[in-house]
């Protein structure tokens, strides 16, 4: 089943930056409406004149919103069009030691990257199957099948994404929805900036995708209906072996990243 990209409405979380963004650009000239959801309302509005500027006559929403908030969530799907596609892009890390990470952004990732989505996917997604037609595009993470120290609860989060999208794309089955999810390496976004990074190590410029690649990737992934999609050569060969390999080795290999941050975080 393929998702329905072609003039239809389509709702992007976390649109003001990285893939969110270029999600957009891609989805502009095919889009009837674009419906832009983030905190921060300039760049959106930057974006939307952008957007507005590839395709004439193309709608695009600008819609300031925060997405660890209930009752924001439902205010913003009471002032929405029907909504075909739903690409559920926001979220957030947070790189450190689980015992002396900060307790505030602990809960407040866990909120935007697991409860938000969830309920956003629950306003939206009953009219899509009512309607017999739409899709839902998570972007889940390569962590949401592997892990590793100092990323206790993103690695948390993101497993909860893949495994509620891989089971709500079965109940889905034959109602003319599709359900992908997106599990891509690293990527070229403001990431670290939010998440930190205490140990000051670098990821090597070939392991990094950037946020164009993945989002291309991606929605010809979501298109065709496929289930998952990890974008980039080198991650879905690192995240591959990663699950092919044993637990145990895994404990053992990963074990000496713990010692080496726990080693470079203050106390």
């Amino acid at each position: 089943m393929r998702a329905p990209l072609d003039g239809t409405t389509q709702l992007i979380t976390g649109a003001s930056s990285g893939i969110g963004a270029e999600l957009a650009r891609l989805l502009a000239p095919r889009a009837g409406t674009l419906i832009l959801v983030a905190r921060r309302t300039d760049r959106l509005e930057t974006l939307a004149t952008e957007l507005r500027g590839l395709k004439p006559g193309l709608t695009v929403q600008v819609e300031s919103c925060d997405l660890a908030d209930a009752a924001a969530l439902g205010a913003l799907v009471s002032r929405l069009p029907p909504v075909d596609i739903l690409i559920n892009n926001a979220g957030m890390g947070d790189i450190d030691l689980f015992e002396r990470s900060d307790a505030a952004k602990t809960d407040l990732m866990m909120r935007v990257n697991m409860t938000g989505l969830v309920q956003l996917t629950r306003l939206l997604l009953p009219g899509m199957v009512e309607r017999k037609r739409g899709g839902v595009l998570n972007i889940s993470s390569g962590f949401g099948m592997t892990w590793m120290p100092g990323f206790s609860v993103y690695c948390g989060t993101k497993h909860f994404v893949t495994a509620f999208t891989e089971a709500v794309r079965l109940e889905l089955s034959g109602t003319g929805v599709v359900m992908t999810q997106s599990c891509p390496g690293p990527v070229a976004t403001e990431f670290e900036a939010v998440a930190g990074n205490p140990t000051g190590t670098k990821i090597p410029a070939f392991l990094e995708q950037s946020a164009l690649d993945c989002a291309r990737q991606t929605l010809g992934a979501f298109e065709r209906g496929r289930a998952m999609i990890t974008p980039g050569f080198w991650a879905t060969v690192l995240i591959g072996l990663g699950r092919m390999t044993p637990r145990w080795m895994m404990r053992l290999l990963l074990a000496r990243g713990g010692r080496f941050l726990r080693s470079k975080t203050p106390a």
